[in-house]
């Protein structure tokens, strides 16, 4: 049972990893040009099905996510109940970054055709629609938080989850990788100018969580055993036999 459960898991960890990879790894470096608002603005208009692809793309990966929640917590909430239910806090609190992404339509609404827009100048329309892709982006680093604290205690249920070096060897990976969302988060808002340890700490946790889905599909928790009752040592009931 623990298996099939581990692979349904690993089925939705991989299908988060897609989904999220595809919008942040080629859709956005295919359509944002650093500092022209104007060229920016012209490829979203120019590829606006691929456009419309990298935000359906994010709602599918919350979707899956919440299902990658139900999964894990079947998986390991006989290894510790207190844990997976954090695990799945985290995740639910990252569900609402997924609202941000109503404002990635300010390109495709403000260059529109719409008689009112006919009041500002094309250039202001421009900035404007860059100020909302912004505002997005920021919103995005916020659910970096979650998407960092959720690693923590799953890192924690995985250690916990069996006895040999690579499980435990993942595990503490993963906990040391939940710190690469929050670095990329404190980088954007404090802001920090450390963009090589940013860089190097989001590539530790990229592989640890590629690593996760393997072992997922592979290996899995160990099957936990059921606690066994004692046996009373006092009988149930006493004859009393009266001479």
């Amino acid at each position: 049972m623990n298996k099939k459960t581990s692979r349904i898991a690993g089925f939705w960890y991989l299908l988060v990893a897609i989904f999220g990879s595809f919008n942040t790894m080629f859709v956005d470096p295919k359509l944002y040009v650093s500092g022209d608002a104007a060229a920016t603005i012209n490829n979203i208009l120019t590829s606006e099905r691929l456009f419309r692809l990298g935000i359906l793309s994010i709602l599918i990966t919350t979707i899956c996510f919440l299902f990658l929640a139900n999964a894990l917590y079947k998986l390991f909430k006989s290894v510790d109940r207190d844990l997976v239910r954090l695990m799945v806090i985290f995740i639910i609190a990252s569900v609402p970054g997924a609202y941000f992404q109503m404002l990635k339509f300010a390109p495709i609404l403000l260059m529109g055709s719409d008689t009112y827009l006919s009041a500002f100048e094309p250039v202001q329309l421009q900035a404007l629609a860059m100020t909302f892709l912004d505002m997005n982006k920021q919103g995005v680093f916020i659910t970096y938080i979650f998407y960092g604290l959720w690693m923590f205690p799953l890192g924690l249920l995985v250690f916990k989850s069996r006895a040999d070096f690579i499980t435990k060897a993942l595990g503490v990976s993963l906990m040391v990788g939940c710190f690469g969302y929050l670095v990329s988060f404190l980088e954007v808002y404090l802001p920090l100018n450390y963009p090589a340890i940013t860089s190097l700490w989001m590539t530790v946790t990229i592989i640890a969580e590629v690593l996760c889905i393997l072992w997922l599909f592979i290996k899995g928790p160990a099957d936990q055993k059921p606690a066994l009752f004692k046996a009373s040592s006092q009988p149930a009931m006493e004859i009393i036999t009266i001479k």
